[in-house]
């Protein structure tokens, strides 16, 4: 039975945080995706797409239960039907290692795979944090070196380029290696448990479950404390310390700036060695437009057989953000207005529609009648370029008149062929 209240005739507005894109603005996404599917292709990425529900478990076990996003933002729900606990992804990379490890992917070989959507979690909405937020995301899995993630980040630099976008800063950093940050955690805790007194509730409760997730809180009042704190870099084996290296020769090599950031360790558990973040200042406290870094055990973690692996995600939001602030896009133009009316000129002016658009012309057919005054201030308003006019006298000699609608020039009764060519030519 439907409660009372949801019967009452009020306007039902979107969910909190979950945002529509309105035909004004979707060009811009539109010019977005297009640049980011050329991007991926000349890098040699293949598109993955993945279900938008997913069972709890994998994101339990691979983002890692003691995360903001596992224990405060997931839309988790019980199917009435099967009674399996599923969530609405929170991100993208768990999805796509369990894609890969269930179709075998990786036995043929290294994967380099990309994907596209939304993402949702349940945060305090903000310009720029939305409850429902779409994300790129690019994961390389099977490659053991630093010459993936010194890919990852010349890949990043080339879109920002793309795009347009200045003023995107890199800041990196390394995880090091299972046994270096087990080293460098119990060295934290002991420096944390000297200064509990400074440490928010949060902070203190992470102390026994995750001290490295203390370095990543954006409380003020802390700040001090965690610069002070000791840094894993110190701890690194010298493995891990070869690979850091290698990597900031490559981005040295391509001439890409960095800054090392010590206190970047990522929201997620599930990343090892290399860690990066683009920032910018222009964006305010959201000022993360791309992340990403190494997980070597992550494949098998969720149950694959061990397999290296690298990625990151942007914000897709952020970026269009950013879009708008470089640069100004113009929306796609309509070619055509087709104006009708008459018993012989409403089949007539459908063909001839259908004519246009055969040749590659945008077309936009009047539908539900009106005088030809009315129907000529919508072809005005709808930003075509030319109106193509049929009445009876039209649709009898087989031929159309064609206005345009931009400018000072007169309108002029041609055929199809001609009609065509003067269109072509001014569009």
């Amino acid at each position: 039975m439907i409660p009372a209240a949801l019967t009452m005739p009020k306007t039902v507005q979107a969910v909190r945080g979950m945002n529509d894109i309105l035909p004004d603005e979707v060009h811009v996404w539109q010019f977005f995706e297009h640049t980011v599917r050329g991007w991926l292709g000349a890098y040699g990425y293949s598109e993955i797409r993945t279900p938008i529900v997913e069972r709890t478990e994998l994101f339990v076990r691979s983002i890692g239960e003691v995360t903001d996003i596992v224990e405060k933002e997931m839309y988790t729900f019980v199917d009435a039907l099967s009674g399996d606990s599923l969530t609405l992804r929170p991100e993208g990379t768990a999805a796509c290692v369990r894609a890969v490890i269930e179709h075998n992917l990786l036995y043929p070989g290294p994967q380099r795979l990309w994907y596209a959507g939304p993402m949702f979690r349940h945060e305090r909405p903000q310009k720029g944090r939305y409850r429902q937020f779409y994300q790129v995301g690019v994961e390389a899995l099977g490659f053991a070196g630093p010459d993936i993630d010194i890919e990852h980040v010349i890949m990043c630099a080339r879109l920002w380029r793309t795009l347009g976008l200045d003023g995107i800063e890199l800041e990196l950093n390394t995880l090091g290696s299972g046994d270096a940050r087990a080293r460098y955690r119990t060295r934290l805790v002991r420096y944390l448990e000297r200064h509990a007194e400074a440490l928010d509730a949060d902070s203190r409760r992470r102390l026994t479950t995750n001290p490295l997730r203390v370095l990543d809180s954006k409380n003020p009042a802390m700040q001090e404390v965690i610069a002070s704190a000791p840094r894993l870099i110190d701890d690194l084996d010298e493995p891990s310390a070869a690979h850091f290296e290698a990597v900031q020769a490559g981005l040295h090599a391509a001439g890409i700036p960095f800054r090392i950031n010590s206190r970047l360790v990522r929201g997620l558990d599930y990343y090892n060695l290399t860690v990066f973040e683009w920032t910018t200042q222009r964006l305010g406290a959201q000022g993360t437009v791309c992340a990403g870094g190494r997980y070597d055990g992550l494949v098998e973690q969720i149950g694959g057989k061990a397999a290296p692996a690298c990625g990151f995600a942007m914000g897709v939001e952020r970026l269009i953000e950013l879009m708008r602030d470089s640069r100004s896009f113009a929306a796609q133009t309509l070619d055509i207005y087709v104006v009708r009316q008459g018993e012989r000129a409403e089949p007539y002016g459908a063909q001839l529609a259908e004519q246009l658009r055969d040749a590659g012309l945008s077309v936009r057919l009047h539908c539900g009648g009106g005088s030809f005054k009315s129907q000529m201030r919508k072809a005005d308003a709808s930003g075509a370029r030319y109106a193509v006019i049929i009445g009876e006298d039209e649709a009898q000699a087989q031929e159309l008149t064609v206005k345009p609608l931009r400018g000072s020039a007169e309108q002029t009764r041609v055929t199809f062929a001609e009609a065509l060519a003067l269109v072509r030519n001014n569009v």
